[in-house]
Order: structure tokens, then C-alpha cells, then sequence
């Protein structure tokens, strides 16, 4: 069986050339792989709101859900920009309340509400973790395990499920799906905890178990012990439908869905909950605007109003959810009638975004009655940020569903693999279990492959990873298979060679069908000789050589120049960043796709090449130069443009995968 490690992201961890205020209706005739600048809700927040400072909260750029939320889009567009003044941004707001002990502080410094047990106080953990995960900055994961355990303290109720806040007892609110579910989802995913994953799917199918109405929708609050003056004396349940507490719950579930692994017993359960909520969500649309009231099942009535964060979540969950398969590929035509709503009723050309209510609850003082009058009546503004994070969010599926146009409908549900076994070395996460790393989809670090992995995710592909030496039946449904520097002795003391049998086995995979992508390293950091002995079966060679190298701190030796129809693979010309790598000697069948001097007409050192072999394709290249480092933005020595050069190499393959 294979090792399935299935990316998180995010957010989240490319780019939509235009204006947020263009309609999203028609997709570009050619994908676009770089813009200028992004979209001008992220640039207003960048220029108005620095560090997270938020002038439409009480307490600007302290810790909160508000915050929170903004962040989680800020990740977003960065895993799908590649702009590293994104993830600049998010650690700083975060740093702003995190100090170098990992100590949470809040407004005016003081100490985290232990006693409070607000889940809404859980909410900016993502953010955390995100930061751990690229930085392995010890700190964060300190933090963050504060939250988890202080998530394992929250009153339950007697059915189990988490109370909102200490001053709410036994009632559960939508908005504490999103708060803490995907935060301990991604909790569990990142430190080795799969047993905590069964309590995330608990919480949500009891909110699906009691919430729900007979039209699929979910009331806001329930209160299981029926004393509050808003529960239903027979059901404990809140009088009305509020779209954001929709939103909520629809959001954590698309995201829960996303870490969650294939072989987890409670997926099924939750994929089918996702289907029958999201099902509801479209029946509730409104067919003028494309977007959803306040009081989403009393659309037109009087006072109502469409709402713009609760819009915004709708289309993210929909469109993230139709990307993971979850629904068939035609419910994208909500999407675009959902987007250009947003565009058209909400977004100005100087990145505001209007028509977000404030806030909505139950009980408290002064009192909220969940009634129809009380959610009509909370007031509107523009530029919260919690529908600015909402609409963030929205983007980042909006972009990748542009980026992969039609290819979404073939690629769907098909498998990349990438090899752990060759390449297997493992360091100590902050917990101090071991976990691989180095060119996998699940490191996040400046040494993953983990913006690579999500740029294959926009076309619906499943991200997995083989942790031994592959079979026939490992292989078996498996679409492209990677294999990146393989290991030698310097890097990893009991190195796993390519052999013979290995060989053989995946010869015969690529002659039936499948894309074998090979990328190289230069000989001081990888195994050219035994890697050789399925390349060569191929006609290509990797020779044990290091060019472009980093010269005295200088990276100008390492750039590489790949002219646009370069082997029919890169419609765009790039300058990539290619550091300290082999070359490549061909022979028939393999043909050049470029050299050091350009493309395959020109003389030179082979940097890349294909090969067709039986009904599969090869591909090889002399560097793994898609890597975190190189790709996320945050180091950019010469302003090279790996990101959009990935992204077109990845379409590259996807198309072929879709011929074969």
C-alpha cells in the first residue's frame, strides 16, 4: 500500500492577471502564470491595515478570530500567487502577539482567557501552524500547542459537542466549526496525531446531527439544555438561518475534507455531509444576483439583504469542494454566477469591500434574540475583515479555477506520487517525532515541494506520497509518479538506490501509460549513477557533474534563461533560478527540450529533456528547481520567476496525463 500524505493547504500553501472588479464569468483563453500585482482587495489590505493592524476593530493587529480570518485569506493568495510580501505580512501580524517564548498575548498585552474558553479565541492557530511549517521556528508550534491543549479543556455538552464560550454553556454555534476544527485538523496533520482526527469529525457530524432543517440548511446556534430564551423548547434550537453561520460550516468543512486523510473512517461520513450542505447552499442561491441573503432561506422578504462575507464563503466552499471532488463538475457555474455577484455588488475599483454585517449572536447583553428582525437589523460595513478574508479565500479557488480551466473536468480524482524512498531523509519535527522531508508535497519549508504539490492540486489531482521502493500495484491508478535527488550517503547515512527491479517496474508503468518526472540534482548533493539505471532505458543520461554554481553569494551563475515554445512545454519565456546542477546526454528516443544556450536548436549543455516510451512520457530536468525555496516568494536573490515556470510545466503535465 502506498503512504498517503495529503497536502493541507491552504490556503491554502497562484496569480489572476486583472482587477478584482473584472467579472470572473469568462476564463482566459491562455492561463496567466504572473501578474503585475495582486488582486486590489490584497493590496488595500497590505497598504491600509499594515501588519494586521485592522481599523475596523476595537483592538487593531491584536489576537482574534477577525484577525484570524483575515490572515487565513492572506495565506491563501500566497500559496497561490507566490508573492512573498503575503506571508511577510502574515508574520508579522502574528509576531504581534506572539513572543519569543511562544507566549499568546492579547490586547494590551494580557494573559490568553485560559478560563474563558472562547473557541473563538482558537481560531488564529492556522496562522501558527502555517508559520511553523515554512519557517521550523519552534516557537510557533509552542503556540499552537497551547491552543490544542487548551482545545482538549473545552466544556462539552452531554452529547459531546464543544460549548461556544464558558459564558455559553451547552450551546453550539456554526461559527465554532470554523474556529476549531480546522485549526485541530491541521494540528493533527502537521504533529503526527491521527487519532485527533476522529474528534474533529465528531464535532461536525453533531452540528449536522442536531442543527440541521429539513431544507439542508443549519440553524446558527443549539442550545441542548433548551433554558436559552432563544431555543426551541422542543428541538433547543435557534429561530433562523444565518448565512454566515452557514458560511462557517460550510467553510470548516471543506477544509477539515482537505487534511483529512483517504483512509480516515469518518471521511466518508463527513464527503457525504459536505454534499447534502453544499446541495442546499446552491438551492438557495438567488438566480438575479448569483448571491446569498442574510437570512438565507427568506431571500426577498422585507429588510433582508444579500451579504457579502456570507457570498464569499459560499463560492470558496464550492468551488474548493467541486476542485476536491466533492461536487460534480457543472455546480462550477454557481461558482461564476457567485463570483461576478461579488465583483459586481461588493468589490470598488480601490479594493474595498462593502456590504459585510458586522456581527451576529445569540444571548448575551444586550440581548440577541436570533430572530428574523434582530439578523436584518445588525448593521453593515465595509471592509471587515472578516469579509475580507472570506473574500481572500474566495480568490485563491477563483485563481486556480482560471488557471485550470477545462482540465479540472479530466484531471479530477487522478493521483501524483511522489517517491520517498529514493530521496528518504527524515529530520525532527518541534514535537520531536521523525517526518520526511526534502522535495515532498508535505513540507512547507524552504526544502519542500509542498507549492508544487498545490499547483498540481488546482486541476483535482490527489497529492500522495511512497514511502518504499515501488510495486506494480503501487503504481496501479497512479497518473504521474516523481522522483527528485535521489539520496546519497552525505545527506542520508543508508541511502535507498534505484535498482534493477525498481527499474523494471516503473519502465513498465510509463510503456502503459504514465508520466515519469525525474528531477536531477548536481552530484555533490545527489545519485546520478544508480538514478541512471531507469533513466537510461529512456535515452537520457545524467551526468555526475555540478555547473551553476553560487558564486561568492552572487546567483548570477545560476540563472537560466527558458525562452518561450521551449519544447512545446513553456508558452512564456522565464528566468529561473536553477542552482548547482548536473547535465544530461541523450540518445533516441529522448529529444532536448533546452539547453544553457536555449532552446533544443541551440548548442549547449541539456538542462531538460522528454522521452516517449511505449503510451507514457518522461520528463527530466537537471534540478528540482520547483522547490519552496525558489517558488514562495520569500527569496527572490534576481527577481526569477520559478513560480510562473512551474506552473507551466505542471499544466504541461496534466495535459499529458489527459492524452494518455
Amino acid at each position: 500500500m502506498r503512504n498517503v500524505m495529503k497536502r493541507w493547504l491552504g490556503c491554502g500553501i497562484f496569480l489572476l492577471a486583472g482587477a478584482a472588479a473584472a467579472s470572473a464569468q469568462k476564463a482566459p483563453a491562455q492561463p496567466m502564470y504572473e501578474a503585475k500585482d495582486l488582486d486590489p482587495v490584497a493590496l488595500r489590505v497590505l497598504d491600509k491595515w499594515p501588519a494586521g493592524r485592522i481599523d475596523t476593530v476595537k483592538n487593531p493587529g491584536v489576537w482574534s478570530y477577525e484577525e484570524g480570518v483575515l490572515l487565513d485569506g492572506m495565506a491563501a493568495e500566497w500559496r497561490q500567487t507566490g508573492d512573498g510580501r503575503l506571508f511577510a505580512y502574515i508574520k508579522a501580524a502574528v509576531d504581534n502577539s506572539v513572543d519569543k517564548d511562544g507566549v499568546i498575548h492579547m490586547a494590551n498585552g494580557a494573559p490568553f482567557p485560559v478560563a474563558g474558553h472562547s473557541m473563538d479565541d482558537i481560531e488564529m492557530g492556522r496562522s501558527l501552524i502555517v508559520l511553523y511549517r515554512v519557517t521550523q521556528d519552534a516557537r510557533y508550534y509552542k503556540a499552537a500547542k497551547f491552543l490544542h491543549d487548551q482545545m482538549q479543556q473545552q466544556p462539552k455538552n452531554a452529547s459531546g459537542g464543544y460549548w461556544h464560550k464558558q459564558i455559553y454553556p451547552n450551546q453550539m454555534w456554526l461559527d465554532g466549526a470554523y474556529m476549531s476544527e480546522p485549526f485541530l485538523a491541521t494540528y493533527a496533520r502537521t504533529f503526527h496525531k491521527p487519532g485527533d482526527m476522529s474528534g474533529v469529525a465528531e464535532q461536525l457530524l453533531l452540528m449536522d446531527s442536531h442543527m440541521s432543517d429539513r431544507n439542508g440548511l443549519l440553524h446558527h446556534g443549539w442550545d441542548e439544555s433548551k433554558q436559552m430564551d432563544w431555543a426551541n423548547k422542543k428541538t433547543g434550537l435557534s429561530p433562523e438561518i444565518w448565512a454566515r453561520a452557514m458560511g462557517w460550516y460550510a467553510m470548516a468543512l471543506v477544509d477539515v475534507l482537505e487534511r483529512m486523510p483517504a483512509t480516515d473512517p469518518q471521511r466518508l461520513a463527513i464527503e457525504a455531509v459536505t454534499r447534502r450542505t453544499l446541495s442546499a447552499v446552491i438551492r438557495y442561491q438567488d438566480s438575479q444576483s448569483g448571491l446569498w441573503w442574510q437570512v438565507m432561506d427568506k431571500g426577498g422578504q422585507k429588510g433582508n439583504y444579500l451579504e457579502a462575507s456570507a457570498s464569499c464563503m459560499f463560492v470558496y466552499a464550492l468551488a474548493k469542494a467541486i476542485r476536491l471532488g466533492m461536487l460534480p463538475y457543472s455546480a462550477g457555474e454557481n461558482v461564476t454566477r457567485g463570483w461576478a455577484g461579488i465583483q459586481k455588488q461588493f468589490v470598488k475599483p480601490d479594493g474595498t469591500l462593502s456590504g459585510t454585517v458586522k456581527v451576529a449572536g445569540l444571548g448575551g447583553n444586550p440581548y440577541r434574540s436570533g430572530t428574523y428582525d434582530y439578523y436584518v437589523g445588525e448593521a453593515v460595513g465595509d471592509n471587515d475583515s472578516k469579509g475580507v478574508g472570506a473574500y481572500l479565500l474566495a480568490h485563491s479557488e477563483i485563481m486556480q479555477r482560471e488557471r485550470a480551466g477545462d482540465l479540472l473536468r479530466r484531471s479530477r480524482g487522478k493521483t501524483v506520487l511522489i517517491d520517498a524512498w529514493f530521496n528518504s531523509q527524515k529530520r525532527k519535527s518541534a514535537d520531536g517525532e521523525e517526518e520526511l522531508f526534502h522535495y515532498k508535497f508535505g513540507d512547507d519549508a524552504n526544502s519542500g515541494y509542498s507549492i508544487w504539490g498545490a499547483m498540481f492540486r488546482q486541476y483535482g489531482l490527489r497529492t500522495e506520497t511512497l514511502d518504499h521502493a515501488p510495486t506494480a500495484e503501487d503504481l496501479k491508478g497512479v497518473a504521474v509518479y516523481i522522483i527528485a535527488s535521489p539520496d546519497i550517503p552525505a545527506l542520508n547515512p543508508k541511502p535507498n538506490y534505484m535498482d534493477a527491479e525498481s527499474a523494471a517496474v516503473i519502465d513498465a508503468w510509463v510503456k502503459a501509460g504514465g508520466v515519469l518526472v525525474m528531477m536531477e540534482n548536481d552530484s555533490e548533493h545527489a545519485d546520478q549513477t544508480h538514478l541512471d539505471i531507469l533513466s537510461d532505458k529512456f535515452g537520457i543520461h545524467f551526468n555526475p557533474v555540478t555547473r551553476n554554481r553560487e558564486l561568492n553569494d552572487s546567483y548570477a551563475n545560476t540563472m537560466v534563461k527558458i525562452p518561450a515554445g521551449a519544447g512545446g512545454i513553456f508558452r512564456q519565456a522565464h528566468n529561473a533560478t536553477m542552482k548547482e546542477t548536473c547535465t544530461i546526454t541523450i540518445s533516441k528516443p529522448a529529444r532536448v527540450v533546452l539547453t544553457d544556450k536555449g532552446d533544443a536548436t541551440d548548442e549547449g549543455d541539456v538542462l531538460m529533456a522528454v522521452s516517449q516510451a511505449g503510451k507514457g512520457m518522461v520528463f527530466a530536468n537537471v534540478d528540482p528547481w520547483i522547490y519552496n525555496e525558489y517558488t514562495d516568494g520569500r527569496k527572490n536573490p534576481l527577481d526569477e520567476d520559478n513560480f510562473a515556470g512551474g506552473q507551466e510545466l505542471t499544466r504541461w503535465i496534466v495535459t499529458e496525463i489527459g492524452l494518455r
